[in-house]
C-alpha cells in the first residue's frame, strides 16, 4: 500500500441504516479506512477526546482515512458498528470495555472486518485486543495522589464497574497507603461514562464532605465535570487520563497518566495490512513505552514531590513498587 504523503483533514456526513454518521477523514493515498465509535463525545476533554485523537494519529502515520460516531448509546452499539462493516471499513475501534458484546456480536457476523477493542478480553481470527496495564495505571495515579494530598483525602470517580476500572481503583488505593498510610480513599461509580453533571456533582459532594483534594477519573466525560467541580474551589487538584491533558501552568491537572493509544491502534493498523490479524491481545505498559508520566504543573507540583514521583514510577517499572 502506498503511504500518504500530504493529508487533507476533511468534514463529511454518512447516512447508513437508521443512523447518521459525522465524520472525520483523511484523504490518503492508501485504500485502507478505519471507524471509530464512542458512547461520550470526541470533545469531552478526557477519554473520548484522547481515544479519537489515537486513531486519527494513527490514521495519518498509516495513511488510512478515518470516520466516527460519537454520543452513541448502548442499544446502538452493534448497529453503528454493522453500518460501518457494511461500507466496508477495515477496521473497526471500539475504545472500551463495554463495547465487548457488540463487538462479539458483529465480529461474528462479519468475519472480514477487523476490530480492535480497547481493554478487551476477545481474541479471535477477526479481533485483537489492546490492552493498557490498568495496574500500573492505578499506581501511578495513587503514588502521585498520596504524595500531593494535603488533607489525607483523595478521590476516585469510575464510570461503570468494569473488570479494568476496578482493577485501576484497587492499586489507586494500594498505591495510595503504600505512598501515605493515613490517606483515606473515597470512591464512586458514576453509571455513565457521558454525563458531565453527574462527576461534578460526585466530586462535588466528596470535596465537601470528606474535604478530598486530589481526584482521579476513570468516567470520560464524568471526569470533565469532576475538575470542573474541582477549578470552583481552591486547593482541589486533578490527575488526568488517557492524554496528556495537563501543561505546566494548570491549575487544576497536577499531571497526566498517558497512554500511547495511537501506538497501540497503530499495530492493530499494521496487522491489517500484513494479512496476519486476530488471536492476540497487544499490552501496553511502562517498560514498552506506551505507558508514561505526563506533564506536571509545575505551578502546582514541587520539583521536590516531582522528584520524589518519579523515583516512585522508577520502581512501579522495576515492579518493586508493591510487590506481589
Amino acid at each position: 500500500m502506498k503511504k500518504r504523503t500530504g493529508a487533507v483533514l476533511l468534514a463529511v456526513s454518512l447516512t447508513v441504516g437508521t443512523v447518521t454518521v459525522p465524520a472525520t477523514s483523511v484523504a490518503a493515498e492508501g485504500d485502507h479506512k478505519v471507524a471509530m465509535l464512542l458512547d461520550s463525545s470526541i470533545s469531552d476533554g478526557g477519554w473520548g477526546a484522547s481515544c479519537y485523537q489515537a486513531m486519527v494519529d494513527a490514521a495519518e502515520e498509516m495513511g488510512w482515512e478515518t470516520a466516527y460516531t460519537d454520543n452513541v448509546k448502548t442499544s446502538d452499539f452493534a448497529t453503528v458498528m454493522t453500518d460501518y462493516a457494511d461500507l466496508e471499513y477495515d477496521l473497526i475501534f471500539a475504545p472500551g470495555n463495554e463495547y465487548t458484546d457488540a463487538v462479539v456480536q458483529v465480529s461474528e457476523e462479519y468475519p472480514d472486518t477487523y476490530f480492535c477493542l480497547l481493554n478487551g478480553a476477545i481474541e479471535t481470527d477477526n479481533v485483537i485486543s489492546v490492552m493498557p496495564d490498568a495496574q500500573q495505571i492505578g499506581y501511578l495515579a495513587g503514588a502521585l495522589a498520596g504524595l500531593m494530598t494535603q488533607t489525607n483525602n483523595v478521590g476516585f470517580i469510575g464510570g461503570m464497574e468494569i473488570d479494568t476500572t476496578k482493577t485501576k481503583l484497587e492499586c489507586y488505593e494500594a498505591a495510595v497507603k503504600k505512598v501515605n498510610p493515613d490517606v483515606n480513599v473515597s470512591s464512586a461509580y458514576a453509571g455513565s461514562y457521558d454525563d458531565a453533571a453527574k462527576g461534578k456533582e460526585i466530586a462535588s459532594s466528596m470535596v465537601s464532605t470528606y474535604d478530598v483534594d486530589v481526584m482521579f477519573g476513570d468516567a470520560s466525560a464524568v471526569d470533565t465535570g469532576a475538575r470542573e467541580a474541582l477549578a470552583d474551589t481552591e486547593n482541589k487538584f486533578s490527575i488526568g487520563q488517557p492524554g496528556d491533558l495537563g501543561s505546566a501552568e494548570d491549575e487544576v491537572i497536577i499531571c497526566s497518566v498517558v497512554t500511547d493509544n495511537a501506538a497501540l491502534v497503530k499495530e492493530c493498523m499494521e496487522a491489517v495490512e500484513a494479512g496476519e490479524y486476530g488471536n492476540r491481545t497487544i499490552f501496553g505498559n511502562l517498560e514498552d513505552g506506551c505507558l508514561q508520566v505526563g506533564t506536571f504543573s509545575d505551578k502546582l507540583v514541587s520539583k521536590e514531590i516531582q522528584d520524589k514521583y518519579m523515583e516512585l514510577v522508577e520502581q512501579i517499572q522495576a515492579g518493586t513498587f508493591i510487590e506481589e
